[in-house]
């Protein structure tokens, strides 16, 4: 798959850079950069221009660092352009980069297919012949991740995930929200709205085996209406394309009574698509993720309920726990739990504006 490497770490501009740019000594620079002693105008307007240019910052605690190690960061993608899902990650991690540009930081993007297992592996051989010092990664499928992510600790690689959750002592940091709680707030939502009949779970496009953040929103779920013990039949459909459409219409037929559907992923958009065209009988609808699709169906009323999962902020918090770690030695903190956000047609403005990407 495609390689990024964020161009905003690539120059790192010198007191000797600035100087030959702007026609004057080191020393004169200096000056300007500490404010102490004099500097002609003419000079001083001469570097201001370049720093302006260069988009210069000072890096004053950098300067106290003990050495000037560039740190190699890496992080494995699930290409956005196959699950749009993942595109808000992308606008996190620039936040990330930008707010510490001034560093010796060099951090690439690796995108994998979220839809096949090959691609993930390939991606993180990849990175590890790199040998970067950390890789923040989405670990798509737990058992392959949980392969690549020995293999890095041998190697002294240090790894973050986000997004789901792996069971290994070996993850340094977890970022995301309580996937069972998850499940069981997305349970509360439709035992509101939906009559106590026959619910469905649906999972779109993954292996549910291999999928542990499906099966923690199932078990939080499930559990949910166990406790509440209220006659609700619930049933788990798995649908993968391409045959979504063709399958799903087959269960509403076997299922005339079903009143709600909790959708695991982030394509509830092809569920709602169906169910907006059923007349005569409202099925209530709980999602995840606001992408743009998802957001049509909930304006119209068609998805009830949206969980967002803040995807850019798992990514942005994900890769500044390690930035500060290596920089700072600021301690990476085990598990960062972000809230759980439900979202309907009345607030969905205030998540969608600023293209919905908020920290």
């Amino acid at each position: 798959m495609q390689t990024k490497v964020l161009p905003t770490m690539n120059k790192k501009h010198t007191i000797k850079d600035i100087a030959k740019l702007a026609g004057v000594s080191k020393g004169t620079v200096d000056r300007v950069l500490h404010k102490r002693g004099y500097v002609s105008r003419a000079s001083f307007e001469k570097i201001n221009d370049v720093l302006k240019i260069i988009d210069y910052k000072p890096n004053l605690i950098a300067r106290n660092l003990r050495n000037n190690k560039n740190y190699n960061i890496s992080i494995m993608l699930p290409d956005p352009k196959i699950d749009a899902y993942w595109l808000a990650c992308i606008k996190g991690i620039e936040d990330a980069v930008n707010e510490f540009k001034a560093y010796n930081l060099s951090i690439g993007i690796f995108y994998f297919n979220p839809e096949k297992r090959k691609s993930f592996l390939k991606t993180s051989e990849k990175v590890f012949a790199l040998a970067p010092d950390a890789v923040l990664l989405a670990p798509i499928f737990h058992k392959e991740t949980l392969e690549v992510i020995q293999k890095y600790n041998s190697n002294n690689i240090i790894v973050n995930t986000f997004n789901n959750q792996v069971e290994s002592s070996l993850v340094k940091s977890f970022i995301g929200q309580d996937l069972f709680r998850s499940g069981r707030v997305g349970a509360k939502l439709l035992d509101s709205i939906a009559e106590p009949s026959q619910i469905a779970i649906i999972h779109i496009d993954e292996d549910y085996k291999n999928a542990i953040h499906m099966q923690e929103k199932e078990r939080g779920f499930r559990m949910y209406f166990e406790e509440k013990e209220n006659g609700s039949n619930i049933t788990t459909l798995k649908l993968k394309h391409p045959n979504i459409e063709l399958n799903f219409n087959a269960f509403l037929n076997e299922n005339p009574d079903l009143s709600g559907i909790f959708i695991t992923t982030s394509k509830g958009y092809q569920i709602a698509k169906r169910i907006g065209e059923v007349k005569g009988k409202k099925i209530r609808v709980v999602g995840y993720d606001l992408i743009d699709e998802n957001i049509v169906y909930l304006q119209q009323g068609i998805i009830d309920f949206i969980i967002h999962q803040n995807q850019k902020g798992q990514a942005y918090f994900g890769l500044t726990s390690l930035i500060e770690y290596f920089l700072f030695q600021k301690e990476i903190p085990e598990r960062i739990l972000l809230p759980i956000d439900i979202v309907n047609s009345e607030n969905s403005k205030y998540y969608t504006r600023s293209s919905h990407l908020y920290l």
